[in-house]
């Protein structure tokens, strides 16, 4: 099998997530301490108060107020919360970021010792700080106890990368029938949903020549695919097609079994989830590979999203890419012209290096936007849309993945605004566990849903997930240089009172 788990030489840097604890008995860490108050970074003091494991709404005033990290940190151990300041410091270095990258991809993982080494180390540093466990029950027990501790939910994710043979992607499948399993078996309101790449359960081969034909098709409305199932839009006027440049061979005999064993996969997965009652959401990728997942996953959505008030299947859309309103509000309105309620997670984005350096080895302009101030902007008008959308009734779902205050901000006044229920299950929020925990717990006071993105599987599988995790940890200025100042006085100031 090739499941893709360790060693690559590909190691993609993160622009943003604006979709993300120890291994055994689940504990409080850093990561999961309650944070007061709501959306804001304020500077003004106040009186300490009992920490509050379910903090109730407050939504008089749009403001946090992070000042006084000694109640932030209450709930959490000394020893936690070093282990997890030190976890978020080293992953903002950038030499040792690179340094590890090195190491991963180095020689030094093809010999036992040194590969048991690295591997304890990360195990016990940023896999405990970034991951849920190493199995689904583990992983769901980790979600129990976050819960219980803090009122967030949690959304299971098996941490498996890619995969490039049909048995690898089968293995893959049962692993993910298995994530819905434990899914099940946690309470509804514990569990936010069960996420799912279609690079783990289709050969990445396979998405570059559907995706290929797809562009040409886009391309050539005279070009047919005679395979095509009933989907929605997945380009717009403005969406990259350098990726194509002349007509792709059609698919071969195999390659079209192939395609049709990957759709039985995610509509297993997907029959799974709708009997289940847990929502699925499927991750975006490169452009180089997304026009096939756009694909399957409107597909499947057309096939499996029957209940009117609550879709199951989530697409991802990427705001960071230049196409990304035009592509959504197509898909949105294919999705009410054949009356299909819709799910869409929400991101800003994970792959611009490696969009970039694509775009410009063949010659074209990136399809990433030019500054993050233009991706905040489709980002926000993106999240207005679609909360203006799941505001009228019509059955969509949305999950604001994001780590940006001011968009936290802007959505709390927009559900205001729009009178939207923070809690009836239209809209939520996400963010990356081990991450923006401040912003989380924030938006948790306000009365929104709101859970953590909590990948699981052994440490040599979840290696790629926290290189980008490292690398995105070392490019957020804003929300997670405040979580890392505010642990860092905290730890001085028990220091401090210890010692006197």
């Amino acid at each position: 099998m090739a499941t893709r788990l360790l060693r690559t030489n590909f190691i993609r840097r993160p622009y943003r997530f604006s979709a993300l604890s120890p291994v055994g008995p689940p504990t409080v860490t850093a990561s999961t301490a309650v944070v007061p108050e709501i959306l804001s970074f304020g500077q003004q003091q106040q009186a300490p108060e009992p920490p509050l494991h379910h903090p109730k709404p407050n939504v008089a005033h749009n403001d946090i107020d992070l000042s006084d990290q000694a109640r932030l940190f209450s709930s959490v151990p000394t020893s936690d919360l070093i282990r997890s300041t030190a976890v978020l410091h080293a992953a903002a270095i950038g030499p040792m970021v690179d340094l590890g990258t090195w190491v991963m991809s180095s020689k030094l993982m093809d010999t036992a010792v040194t590969r048991g080494m690295v591997l304890g180390l990360v195990k016990s540093t940023f896999y405990d700080h970034f991951c849920a466990g190493e199995d689904a029950a583990a992983a769901a027990e980790r979600i129990r106890s976050v819960y219980e501790a803090t009122g967030l939910k949690g959304m299971l994710v098996y941490g498996v990368e890619h995969a490039d043979d049909a048995a690898s992607c089968d293995d893959n499948m049962h692993h993910f029938m298995r994530t819905v399993e434990a899914a099940k078996s946690l309470p509804t309101s514990h569990l936010s949903s069960v996420v799912v790449k279609i690079t783990a359960i289709c050969p990445i081969s396979l998405l570059k020549r559907v995706s290929d034909l797809l562009r040409w098709e886009y391309k050539s409305p005279n070009f047919k695919l005679s395979w095509k199932l009933k989907s929605f839009p997945v380009f717009s006027d403005s969406s990259p097609l350098y990726h194509t440049n002349s007509e792709p061979e059609p698919l071969t005999a195999e390659e079209e079994q192939e395609l049709e064993a990957a759709h039985k996969r995610i509509q297993e997965i997907c029959r799974k989830c709708q009997e289940s009652n847990v929502p699925l959401l499927i991750d975006a990728e490169d452009t180089i590979l997304q026009p096939a997942i756009d694909y399957m996953a409107y597909s499947s959505a057309i096939l499996f999203n029957g209940d009117k008030d609550r879709p199951i299947v989530y697409n991802t859309i990427q705001a960071y890419l230049r196409d990304a309103g035009e592509r959504l509000h197509l898909a949105v309105r294919e999705a009410e012209k054949e009356n299909v309620p819709m799910g869409f997670k929400l991101v800003r984005g994970a792959y611009m290096s490696s969009e970039a350096s694509l775009a410009d080895s063949l010659g074209c302009k990136s399809p990433v936007h030019d500054t993050i101030e233009d991706t905040h902007a489709c980002y926000n008008d993106c999240m207005t849309f679609l909360m203006e959308k799941a505001s009228n009734g019509s059955g969509f779902g949305v999950v604001l993945a994001t780590h940006n205050a001011d968009s936290g901000r802007l959505a709390s006044r927009k559900a205001s605004e729009l009178g939207i229920s923070r809690q009836n299950g239209k809209i939520e929020f996400a963010q990356l566990y081990g991450m923006s925990d401040a912003l989380s717990f924030g938006l948790k006071r306000a009365g929104f849903n709101v859970s953590k993105y909590m990948p699981f599987g052994p440490v040599e599988t979840a290696i790629p997930y926290l290189l980008r995790r490292a690398y995105e940890n070392r490019g957020m200025m804003a929300s997670g240089a405040n979580d890392r100042q505010l642990m860092r006085m905290e730890v001085k100031r028990r220091l401090l009172a210890g010692i006197s």
